[in-house]
Formats: C-alpha cells, sequence, structure tokens
C-alpha cells in the first residue's frame, strides 16, 4: 500500500510502499497522533525504515493497495 507523509516545514513529502493492511498502517498513525508514540515509525516493503517525529505530521495519506500490472496493454 503506499503511503504519503507529509512534513512540517519540508519541502516533499515522504512516499514509500508498505506491505501492512490499511487498518494496521490506520492503527499506528493514531497511536502516533494521539501523543502516546514520540516518532511515526513505518517499515517499506525493502526493508527501510522510516521514521518522522509525531509532533511535525501534517497529513498522512494512505492509498490503494498495491496490484501488480501484466502485461502489455494499453493504459
Amino acid at each position: 500500500m503506499e503511503v504519503k507523509i507529509g512534513v512540517q516545514h519540508a519541502p516533499r513529502e515522504i512516499v514509500l510502499e508498505s506491505d501492512l493492511s490499511a487498518e494496521e498502517l490506520e492503527s499506528i498513525v493514531i497511536a502516533a497522533l494521539s501523543g502516546n508514540v514520540p516518532l511515526l515509525s513505518l517499515t517499506d516493503s525493502k526493508g527501510r525504515k522510516v521514521l518522522v517525529p509525531s509532533d511535525r505530521l501534517s497529513y498522512i495519506d494512505l492509498g490503494e493497495p498495491a496490484t501488480r500490472k501484466v502485461g502489455f496493454g494499453a493504459l
């Protein structure tokens, strides 16, 4: 699933692909925004870890689950 994270005072958003479900990602984000956790910590599908201070989060966009496209069909 594609995740876009907006960070305050940063010119670009952070984009990563996660293997977690939408419900799992949502619970992690809610914990970070509630102030219980000082950092939003996500691991992408390649194993890289992204840490963002919870008080600097601007927005989080949870996209649709990634599906693999096969073939040479027209888009």
